[in-house]
């Protein structure tokens, strides 16, 4: 009895001084950081003071890749974590800004390119926010989810900057496209519901030897153009192709624009596990 007494004391003296630490935490934000020199190429970095070698977290906003913003998602404030939200090159007319002709369109490839130079900078700078370069997970919501997915399956985009893809601890597409992008079926005169794949198709570059993936959804009765479905068939050939660490969630009750608040808790117990 005295033993369990003990320890029942250990405990409330313990989880006092625990959370106490975590409000400790203090942090800072830097805005509109330059990672490329395009307009569009800026981030924004949240990051603790006063912890080191903290994880990372690179998070590409939606927009079907033509709108959207970045943002800090308000779910990983607060949670001892590094987070970069980034900008990138919108599949529309160019702006002046962007050096490309006005009547040029941006193709996917840029966006993507974007999202490659991005994280190849926060592998290399992101020590100096407290930032682990050994932990970067990177991230996004449908369109950001997209590049996610494009970023860690296909490697030629990040070897353009140096980078190995699969040296990123983990990729966490929210109700991304595994198929080509819808905007990029447009481009080429294929309606949003007929799927296609090709060069621009994360699917199209499944294999065993990727980093582990997190593949969130929201619920099948409420996504876009059956993305449930679609995802699920991406973890099932991830699966099949022999890779060993993908997992699926859907967010039941939640449409594909409200579907991230609860996927962060998700992420953040990813984020746990692999240490």
């Amino acid at each position: 009895m005295k033993k369990l007494l003990s320890i029942v004391l250990m405990l409330v003296v313990l989880l006092p001084a625990s959370a106490k630490k975590r409000d400790d935490i203090k942090y800072d934000q830097k805005n509109n950081v330059a990672y490329g020199e395009y307009e569009r190429c800026v981030m924004d970095i949240y990051y603790p003071k006063n912890v080191e070698n903290a994880p990372v977290v690179v998070w590409f906003h939606g927009g079907g890749l033509v709108g959207g913003n970045k943002y800090i998602p308000e779910q990983l404030k607060n949670s001892g974590l590094v987070v970069v939200a980034a900008n990138y090159h919108f599949m529309t007319k160019a702006s002046a800004a962007a050096n490309t002709p006005e009547d040029q369109f941006v193709p996917i490839s840029q966006c993507i390119d974007d999202a490659a130079m991005c994280v190849a900078w926060v592998k290399e700078n992101i020590s100096k926010y407290n930032g682990n370069p050994d932990r970067i997970f990177v991230a996004g919501h449908s369109a950001g989810g997209f590049l996610t997915s494009m970023l860690g399956l296909d490697k030629k985009w990040l070897e353009k900057y140096g980078v190995d893809a699969d040296t990123i601890r983990g990729y966490a597409p929210f109700s991304g496209q595994a198929v080509t992008h819808y905007e990029q079926r447009g481009i080429n005169g294929i309606p949003a519901t007929t799927p296609d794949i090709d060069e621009f198709a994360p699917i199209r570059y499944v294999r065993s030897d990727a980093a582990p993936f997190l593949i969130i959804s929201g619920d099948r009765e409420m996504e876009l153009y059956g993305r449930y479905e679609e995802q699920a068939y991406f973890w099932r050939m991830l699966k099949v192709c022999g890779h060993k660490d993908v997992s699926l969630y859907e967010m039941q009750g939640y449409n594909h624009g409200d579907m991230p608040a609860p996927g962060f808790h998700i992420l953040k117990a990813f984020i746990k596990r692999l240490k």
